[in-house]
């Protein structure tokens, strides 16, 4: 056994065994298993996705899409159960329990007008709706900087996966808007770059999901809207339990099997839109006995707005959850996509002023197969002690293929480039948390390890040079540009621990330490020109390399409750973003690679405010600093003369920061006018405002003191949701501010990959109708037909500007029903 990781392995066992024997007193207290059903009080149906939290024993749950949920009630002694959901009157109870039993908890809705009303606090503040509570799982979020999104509360466009739409409460998103599909999901924020979501540990239902999380995190697979209950987003501070990315962390949770017995809930969905967009959405859900499933099949095609747009997608789920005993659950997944689309490629700026709509490659093509599967062991091993253990694996490949040259240079019908990648992932990951007493404190403990393994191998070479999508190589045994293999080896422990001094105090410190080893096995080739630009030397070089390195992630944060509804948090945590190979290794005429690039380190920190701080209104605002030393950017630069080819040159810069006001308000106008009107409005505010600087001691002066790239100064996303019974619609406003694409702050060149992109703003109309087991979903993207582009790309999809889609339509019809 490697090492590093014993020396991982063996002081958390011998942690958690000498947890166990300081708890082995209080063994003889009995857990029993408790259902809840939460019911409406007027329909005597379950409510999904209510809310349990219990203080005394940190925990949080959610009912299933039944309204049932599963508590393990510790011993005899009540315990106060706060029940919740959006809609509804808040109750708190207090539960005991002497045996396996059954509760039922009614739930009354906010706008019952009935004079019989008995509850025990104010309407739900719905805080909890918002933001993570302080321990999920066996996950610490106390003090962090988080949102959650409630899929199947937001009436959004579902069927194409609309970033703007589905992130639209998440302050201070940059979202690239460049495919139609939705499949490829590209957010950033705090001035990172959105391209495949890179910055962000991306993982589904916990565990990894892009390509690989080491050596290459971009991700080319996003579960649809329609399968997911919520999606989890930490910003920088998750660095020490989930990663050391500088964005934070993002999570898709799928739906569960439903907890309730020998049921059967079918869900369908059809959806047509603009330029020829068809989707079907089909699931079941049910369980027999202690064996729960659910699966989803999702199809997809369209003709996208521009020619040689056109995209298919295949798309399959499978889950199933076995309960051994009580306090042991297994759960087993598997996903399988297909994707293939067409390439429009990019356009300079006077073709997108000339006409966006048009394209000028015609055969360029980009496929994905992705295979990911999981398996986990849920366990409560105490009381006080519970354990999650997740195998996870991912199996894919995706191939790029088509005409690179800078997009001024016209396609004469040569062979084209492929760019094909293979992964190979697996990995482990175990959690623990303790509830514990610390020198008489009442303390949360989370610990874990991470082992991992991901193999990279990318090849780059000259493809056919008809139109079809042919992605194999001319000359498979010696390709013309690389052929390399990239292993990558990350052995991880962390710890962190909520320390609760008062009843409305604590501190959280925590620590993560990171061994990574990256490593280069292959060759590539060096091409030498003369002042022509005549090819005079292709030289192959061969290259078996290895950087290994060790280092300490610390953070600490602290949150002070002045009341129930009320919270101020603080946090200050370390990044670290290790240079693989792969970043170094792949040829594109747009782009040349500073062979000697750096590992980048800074740290994120946040200070804010969140809750109620008047019924009716939820507020998150907060201030952020992102420093970012060793800062990997682009530069402009030319050839040598007499071509003076303008290129851009990927090195580390400078040292950056970046700093601003992430804002969210919500207002809900019945609660706050304490009112019962017979339709519901609310609205939300989202208002990031963030201003970067690149060092004034940067090596190279043309960005000392210059703004940093992918910054727009200000984000605003303002909506309105109005709804009556079962019938809502949203009207979203999204505004981007102006901002640069590179670190030199162009504002224009040649070949469009670098420049402004302007400012540009988007109003979306979107309805849903809930009635019995029938649902319709409708509405209007980009109601204004404004023309406008997100990104600059140097490379696929590009190179150049990529135009976003214009005035769109979209309508879903479908059925849920429980047999």
């Amino acid at each position: 056994m490697d090492i590093s990781l014993q020396r991982l392995i063996v002081p958390l066992f011998c942690l958690i065994f000498s947890l166990l024997h300081a708890s082995a007193a209080e063994v003889n207290v009995k857990t029993y298993t408790v259902q809840c059903t939460v019911i409406n009080s007027r329909t005597k149906k379950g409510i999904p996705s209510a809310t349990i939290f219990a203080k005394q024993s940190a925990l949080s749950l959610r009912t299933d899409s039944l309204g049932k949920v599963i508590l393990q009630h510790r011993g005899a002694q009540p315990i106060l159960y706060t029940f919740s959901a959006k809609g509804y009157f808040e109750r708190k109870v207090r539960l005991s329990a002497r045996s396996d039993t059954n509760f039922t908890i009614v739930l009354v809705p906010d706008s019952y007008e009935g004079k019989e009303i008995v509850v025990e606090a104010d309407r739900s503040d719905g805080a909890t709706e918002f933001h993570m509570p302080s321990i999920s799982d066996v996950t610490i979020y106390e003090s962090k900087k988080s949102e959650q999104i409630l899929l199947e509360e937001l009436p959004i466009n579902r069927a194409s996966n609309t970033a703007r739409q589905i992130y639209s409460r998440v302050a201070g998103i940059n979202v690239w808007e460049n495919d139609g599909s939705g499949v490829q999901l590209n957010i950033g924020a705090r001035g990172l770059s959105p391209n495949r979501t890179s910055n962000f540990n991306t993982r589904q239902n916990g565990y990894d999901i892009s390509a690989d999380a080491l050596g290459y995190p971009e991700s080319y697979y996003t579960p649809p809207a329609e399968a997911l209950e919520k999606i989890e987003v930490i910003r920088g501070a998750s660095s020490l339990q989930y990663g050391t990315q500088f964005g934070g962390m993002l999570n898709f949770s799928i739906h569960k099997p439903t907890l309730a017995d020998t049921t059967l809930t079918i869900e369908s969905l059809q959806s047509a839109g603009s330029f020829g967009m068809l989707s079907t959405f089909n699931s079941i859900n049910t369980r027999y006995k202690s064996i729960g499933i659910y699966g989803y099949y999702q199809s997809k095609k369209g003709n996208g707005w521009r020619p040689n747009s056109q995209y298919s997608l295949q798309n399959i789920y499978v889950a199933s959850d076995i309960s051994v005993t009580d306090n042991i659950v297994l759960g087993f997944d598997y996903t399988r996509m297909d994707y293939l689309a067409k390439q429009p490629g990019g356009l300079s700026d006077a073709d997108f002023a000339r006409n966006p709509q048009q394209s000028l490659r015609a055969r360029n093509w980009f496929e994905v197969q992705w295979n990911v599967f999981s398996a986990r062991i849920d366990a409560r091993l105490h009381h006080d002690i519970k354990i999650k253990s997740q195998f996870f694996g991912l199996i894919a490949e995706r191939g790029a293929l088509g005409n690179l040259e800078r997009i001024t240079v016209a396609d004469l019908g040569q062979n084209r480039q492929l760019l094909f990648d293979e992964y190979a992932n697996w990995g482990n990951e175990t959690r623990i948390i303790v509830q514990h007493d610390f020198v008489g404190v009442p303390s949360s403990l989370a610990m874990g390890f991470r082992v991992y393994s991901g193999t990279t191998v990318r090849k780059q070479g000259d493809g056919s040079a008809d139109s079809s999508a042919n992605f194999t190589f001319l000359s498979p045994n010696k390709l013309e540009v690389s052929d390399f293999r990239f292993p990558n080896t990350n052995n991880a422990f962390f710890v962190e621990n909520i320390f609760n001094l008062s009843d409305n105090f604590s501190i959280t410190p925590g620590l993560r330490y990171e061994y990574i080893a990256t490593r280069a096995q292959g060759y590539y080739s060096q091409i030498t020109r003369d002042f022509a630009g005549n090819i005079v030397a292709d030289t192959m070089i061969r290259e078996s390399v290895e950087k290994p390195r060790q280092f300490v992630l610390f953070g600490i944060g602290a949150s002070w409750r002045p009341s129930e509804a009320l919270e101020i948090y603080s946090n200050i945590s370390q990044n670290y973003r290790s240079v693989t190979f792969s970043d170094i290794r792949v040829a594109n005429p747009n782009i040349v690679v500073d062979t000697n690039l750096q590992d980048e380190r800074g740290y994120n920190i946040d200070i804010g405010f969140r809750g109620i701080p008047v019924q009716g209104i939820y507020c998150d605002i907060s201030v952020f600093y992102l420093g970012y030393n060793n800062r990997i950017g682009l530069l402009q630069k030319a050839d040598a003369p007499p071509l003076y080819l303008p290129y851009r040159f990927r090195t580390n810069i400078a040292s950056s920061f970046t700093a601003g006001i992430e804002s969210y308000t919500m207002v809900q106008y019945a609660r706050l006018l304490n009112y019962s009107f017979p339709v519901d409005l609310s609205t939300f505010f989202n208002i990031g405002y963030q201003y970067g600087i690149y060092s004034q001691a940067a090596s190279d002066k043309s960005i000392a003191g210059k703004e940093v790239e992918l910054v727009p100064p200000l984000t605003m996303r303002i909506g309105a949701t109005i709804g009556y019974g079962d019938l809502s619609a949203t009207v979203l406003y999204s505004f981007t501010d102006r901002h640069f694409s590179d670190a030199t702050n162009a504002e224009r060149s040649s070949t469009a990959v670098i420049g402004i992109i302007p400012a540009y703003s988007i109003v979306d109309i979107s309805a849903r109708w809930h009635y019995g087991i029938f649902i319709i979903e409708g509405g209007i993207n980009n109601v204004l037909d404004n023309l406008y582009f997100t990104r600059r790309a140097d490379g696929y999809p590009g190179p150049g500007i990529i135009p976003a889609d214009p005035r769109t339509f979209y309508a879903t019809v479908g059925v849920k029903h429980t047999l």
